[in-house]
């Protein structure tokens, strides 16, 4: 369900990205409580009359029991982009704009122990979310945080960060790199590949010792950042990923994704198949169409159906497939697990089997 929030804020965050504080009120501060690394989704109608939806992380700390009296999100314009280009230039304090409670399984649950991260340009907005929670609720937690530019105006949350490694001093690492500007001191500078980082990590902090490592930016640095921990043998359980920017990716298929119970034998892509979804507690089914994704065929009769990026980047449509076989044309965010315990995403599932269930509850 989406909530009308007032703009309370729109702070300037190098030539091409803002900060965009949203007041919560009181009755929804329950509704949008979050964990450090979620999420939120903006419904915006472009002046066509088409409905946009977008997803922007939060960079506020949760730290709030009761909810937050604001969120903070960070929106940088990319080319094409009709939202980004709206907020960027023309978006205002007093505005409303509709926004779903957060979402997003890239998340940091606080405890004690040694965390880092690889971050690459708007990478860097979950990952202040969890840095400042982490650090303000957990006296023995440490933090590393290896961000990525392209030189020191493109940052975003630079005075963040900053008043972070202020206030605690022996718990929270920065490493900056700059890849198109030369630091002149620090061990970073350059474009962060796989060989760099097998060479860096190791003389920053003790790889064996972080509990969890979290990546997110462009495909680049992701797929570099991964080849290097996989190197330096970190457990792949340990790494969480969110992809930035997925129009610079190639695609990612997967293999068929078949349900825990038989769902028939494979013929290829199954015309004329039919849907069962399961979604709020009702069921209900249909055809799915030529060409459609099985969320398609399920927004025809359930326009309330979840999802924001159709890209397969931000999970909001993950389903467990109950019955038949499906193929994924893209995954950027469901992981390995999830794949094996039958989670895809709907927005880029096709049927394979005459007949597939869909379960959105799970």
């Amino acid at each position: 369900m989406f909530h009308e929030l007032r703009v309370e804020a729109v702070e300037r965050q190098g030539p091409d990205a803002v900060a965009v504080t949203l007041a919560v009120p009181e009755d929804l501060r329950a509704a949008f409580r979050f964990l450090p690394g979620q999420h939120l989704t903006l419904r915006h109608r472009a002046e066509d009359g088409t409905e946009l939806r977008r997803n922007y992380s939060i960079c506020t700390p949760a730290t709030d029991p009761d909810g937050p009296a604001d969120l903070t999100i960070g929106i940088r314009r990319l080319p094409g982009g009709v939202f980004s280009a709206h907020a960027v230039e023309r978006l205002a304090v007093g505005d409303t704009l509709s926004v779903m409670p957060p979402a997003g399984r890239f998340t940091l649950v606080p405890k004690p122990g040694r965390v880092a991260a690889i971050t690459g340009g708007s990478g860097i907005t979950p990952v202040l979310s969890m840095a400042s929670t982490l650090l303000a609720v957990e006296p023995e937690a440490r933090f590393t945080l290896l961000r990525s530019e392209r030189t020191a105006a493109d940052g975003m949350f630079v005075e963040e960060v900053a008043e972070l490694k202020d206030r605690y001093p022996d718990r929270f690492q920065l490493v900056h790199s700059l890849t198109r500007e030369d630091l002149h001191a620090g061990p970073a500078s350059g474009r962060l590949d796989a060989d760099r980082l097998r060479t860096l990590l190791p003389a920053l902090l003790p790889v064996a010792d972080v509990d969890a490592w979290y990546l997110c930016g462009p495909p680049g640095l992701i797929d570099g950042a991964r080849t290097a921990l996989g190197d330096l043998e970190v457990p792949r359980e340990r790494v969480r990923t969110e992809l930035y920017h997925p129009d610079d990716a190639r695609d990612v298929p997967t293999g068929p994704v078949r349900a825990a119970a038989p769902g028939g034998e494979t013929t290829g892509p199954a015309r004329g198949a039919m849907l069962t979804a399961t979604l709020d507690g009702r069921s209900g089914g249909g055809p799915v169409g030529e060409g459609e994704t099985l969320l398609d065929a399920v927004l025809r009769g359930r326009p309330d159906a979840p999802y924001a990026c159709k890209g397969g980047v931000c999970g909001t449509c993950r389903a467990l497939l109950v019955r038949g076989e499906v193929r994924m044309d893209r995954n950027y965010a469901l992981e390995s697990e999830e794949l094996d315990a039958g989670f895809v995403l709907a927005c880029q599932s096709r049927p394979l089997t005459p007949e597939v269930e869909l379960d959105f509850d799970r």
